[in-house]
Formats: C-alpha cells, sequence, structure tokens
C-alpha cells in the first residue's frame, strides 16, 4: 500500500467556497472510496485568547475528549467554567460550522441529510495513554458506537492539527473496507433473539440495534482483539502537521491514531441514500458479504 492508494491531496483551499470544480469532483469520489481527503495547508485560525484553551488540564480527564454538543450548546469533561467555558464552547463551535461549510461546498449532496453531531477537542496526548484492547484506537478498526445504532448512517469526521509545539499527529490507516470485513465477517457470532429489544428497554442503547449495528460492532472488536492481525495487516503511516485538516469515513476507513494531542474533531452523520455512490457504502457491503437485508 501507498500513500496515494489512501489519500487524496487538495491545496489553497479555504474553509469556505466557492471551491474549484476539479476539487469537487475529485472529492466526493474519493471520499467514498475510502480514502482521507488531506488538506495540508487548511488551518483552523485561533483568536486571541483562545491560544490558553491549548494546555491539556483543560481536560478534567473524565473521558478521552472534550466535547461540545451543538444542539444544547454545552460542554462535556472540560475543567473550565463561566466565561472560560463559554469561550471555549464558541472555539469547537465555530470549528463545527467551518467543517460543515467546507464539507457542503466540496460535497453540495451532502447539504440535504447532513447531521451535525458532537464536536470535539483532544488536547490529551494519545501515546502512552492507559486503556483496554477494546478501547485502544492505536489499533486498527472502524467506528461503531456500542450505545447509538446507526442502522446504516454514515460517520463522517472532519479533523485538524491545532498543536502550538509542532507536534504531529500519526495515524495509520489500512486496508479496503471490504477486504477487512470478508476476512472477519464469517467469525462473528449471530446476537441472540430479542437482545435488541432488550438493550433498548433498558437503556444500554439508544434506540434498537439493527443487524447492521452487530456486524459493525462486531467487526469493531474482532479487528481490535486480533493481535495477528493487528501486528501484520497492511497499513499506510500517515503523518498530519499542525495546520493540516483531513476528512474521512471512519465507518469505513480502517484507521489507527497513533500520536498527538491538540485536535479538533468534527462528527456527522448522513443517511447512506445522500451518498453519491451507495453501492460504495459499509451497509451495502456487509449486504452483499452475508446475503441479507441488514436494515
Amino acid at each position: 500500500m501507498q500513500d496515494t492508494d489512501v489519500i487524496e491531496e487538495f491545496h489553497g483551499l479555504a474553509w469556505e467556497g466557492p471551491f474549484p470544480q476539479d476539487a469537487i469532483d475529485r472529492a466526493g469520489n474519493a471520499l467514498e472510496a475510502g480514502k482521507l481527503l488531506y488538506f495540508p495547508d487548511l488551518a483552523f485560525r485561533l483568536q486571541p485568547g483562545e491560544e490558553r484553551f491549548l494546555d491539556d488540564k483543560i481536560s478534567d480527564h473524565s473521558r478521552k475528549n472534550v466535547s461540545f454538543d451543538p444542539i444544547t450548546g454545552q460542554l462535556g469533561a472540560s475543567s473550565v467554567a463561566g466565561a472560560e467555558e463559554k469561550k471555549l464552547a464558541a472555539m469547537l463551535d465555530r470549528f463545527g460550522r467551518q467543517a460543515r461549510s467546507l464539507l457542503v461546498g466540496l460535497i453540495p449532496a451532502y447539504e440535504i441529510g447532513l447531521e451535525r453531531a458532537r464536536t470535539s477537542f483532544r488536547p490529551v496526548e494519545i501515546a502512552g495513554r492507559p486503556t483496554s484492547a477494546r478501547h485502544d484506537d492505536k489499533r486498527l478498526h472502524v467506528d461503531a458506537f456500542p450505545s447509538r445504532p446507526m442502522r446504516g448512517k454514515r460517520i463522517l469526521r472532519i479533523f485538524t492539527n491545532i498543536a502550538p509545539d509542532g507536534t504531529i499527529r500519526r495515524w495509520e490507516v489500512g486496508e479496503p473496507f471490504s477486504d477487512f470485513a470478508g476476512k472477519f465477517l464469517p467469525r462473528l457470532r449471530h446476537p441472540l433473539p430479542g437482545s435488541a429489544w432488550f438493550m433498548e428497554r433498558i437503556g444500554l442503547t439508544k434506540g434498537r440495534r439493527s443487524p447492521y449495528d452487530f456486524l459493525m460492532l462486531g467487526l469493531h472488536d474482532a479487528g481490535k482483539l486480533d493481535t495477528e492481525y493487528q501486528r501484520a495487516a497492511p497499513r499506510v503511516k500517515l503523518a498530519f502537521p499542525p495546520g493540516a485538516t483531513w476528512i474521512v469515513y471512519t465507518d469505513q476507513a480502517l484507521h489507527a491514531a497513533m500520536s498527538g494531542r491538540f485536535a479538533l474533531e468534527q462528527t456527522f452523520y448522513l443517511p447512506p441514500e445522500r451518498m453519491l455512490h451507495p453501492e460504495r457504502t459499509p451497509l451495502r457491503v456487509l449486504e452483499r458479504l452475508s446475503g441479507r437485508v441488514l436494515v
């Protein structure tokens, strides 16, 4: 595998369009093929006074990341309060709005149906952070949510490195989703009858898991827990310096975050029918491989 297998690079773009037609033509096709869209010179500019938030003590360390809910306007897992809390929330909200502008400018078809989820600030160094194998993001994986059934909706994320000290954010990106799923799908156990209803009823999930959700969670766990796969799987090592931005479907692109701190991330959800190429979505891939309807 080479960098060109997993990255589509763009130069000279701003957070808001209009964008060149060549960039629009390339962006949607590459993203839905499982590539990362990489913008090496698209920096998120801090406003005066916001640089004081570039400190890992801004997190209360109850969770991996500080989060911002765009619906309620509330911060989670931060150590700030009062006026400082409002300023940090405003910074994260601004990043989320700019991220959305970039995305719909590059792929206009996404504007309808695009759902903005939480924005996160990731000030804590990844390398050396203790965690279990299942929760270790340094292992190649696809994203799936234990408590939030997606029922085929896509998980799209936009990241930017805002480290003030030159810290590079290092990733690894693995093989195509269809190859990965083909290896692990035969190993997965079928859920117990009634388990989706039961988990919803007692509040373990926010809504009922579909067969798709069971398979995605199974793939996430099976891949992470397979020591030999983690050792030998094909991968490309990537380095994102401060001032770089990247976009990726994290439910499709096998990825591992190896090191880095001080990154911003915005999550979006999008129905599979809003894709330019619905046949490439994990839902359709898993339906072809399993031979059954999953949602």
